[in-house]
């Protein structure tokens, strides 16, 4: 698995760490077989970042993502979000964390069929403490004049958009997106990939994206390589910007998988 640390011009000053993970590991009985999905993850996300995750399909990018999000818990190893220990929270105390602090987008929208586009943005702005306006949200993302609109009455691109619409109108300060161009086609994932990016710039929330598609290796033009292999040690920082082409050709041998996280 490859990652791709993009962030936007750095801060002044030293960067504050928003999630910080160390030795992670995860692993799945499945019968009489253990199945390692981690194996010994470092990740720092700073305030601001944008960062892509690239790595063939069964990498573990997911299970990676849904452990920072709070919605799965580590074999061992610990995650920070600031000063909290996320291995010492109860189901309570994680439900609180994702609910306050981390907005999710997934690679199928999850829409409610018979909500509008705005409706379906304030089913997160309602129980949210300091939220945007829904159209806010959905200005944001490009689709003002479709917030009356139901999900049947959208396209695949729209309805991600709206996802994402409901994922930051909360203000979270981490954006985790799990392969969020998965069923779309090239032109429109490419569109999606481009909101993201915009809300990233406009809300300067930590954001991280995962995604099988080669195509998200390709939406940036800077960042430096972060490495490890399908699932195994832990990502490490390989500098070099020219590292990103063969990531992509590696992800392409792989089965034409590239995960990005932003």
């Amino acid at each position: 698995m490859h990652a791709y640390d993009e962030p936007e011009a750095p801060p002044a000053g030293p960067r504050r760490a928003v999630l910080e993970a160390r030795g992670l590991t995860k692993v799945y009985r499945m019968g009489e077989v253990d199945v390692h999905a981690l194996r010994g993850v470092d990740l720092d996300l700073f305030e601001g970042e944008f960062v892509v995750l690239l790595g063939a399909s069964g990498s573990g990018k997911s299970t990676l993502l849904h452990i920072l999000g709070g919605l799965d818990v580590p074999t061992s190893g610990r995650v920070h979000y600031r000063d909290h220990d996320l291995g010492e929270a109860d189901d309570a105390a994680l439900t609180r964390y994702r609910r306050e602090h981390v907005g999710f987008v997934f690679q199928f929208y999850n829409l409610v069929p018979s909500l509008t586009a705005r409706e379906n943005v304030q089913l997160v702005t309602d129980i949210a403490e300091d939220p945007m306006d829904a159209d806010e949200a959905l200005a944001l993302v490009g689709l003002a004049e479709r917030r009356a609109h139901f999900p049947a009455q959208l396209s695949g691109g729209e309805q991600q958009r709206v996802s994402i619409a409901r994922a930051v109108a909360k203000r979270p300060d981490v954006l985790l997106c799990d392969e969020p161009t998965g069923a779309l086609d090239f032109r429109t994932g490419v569109l999606v990939l481009e909101v993201i990016e915009r809300v990233n710039r406009a809300l300067r929330r930590a954001g991280r994206r995962a995604s099988g598609d080669a195509r998200a290796g390709r939406a940036r033009s800077r960042g430096r390589a972060l490495g490890w292999g399908a699932g195994r040690g832990r990502l490490a920082d390989r500098g070099a910007r020219d590292a990103r082409p063969s990531a992509e050709r590696r992800a392409h041998r792989a089965g034409g998988a590239a995960l990005r996280t932003g």
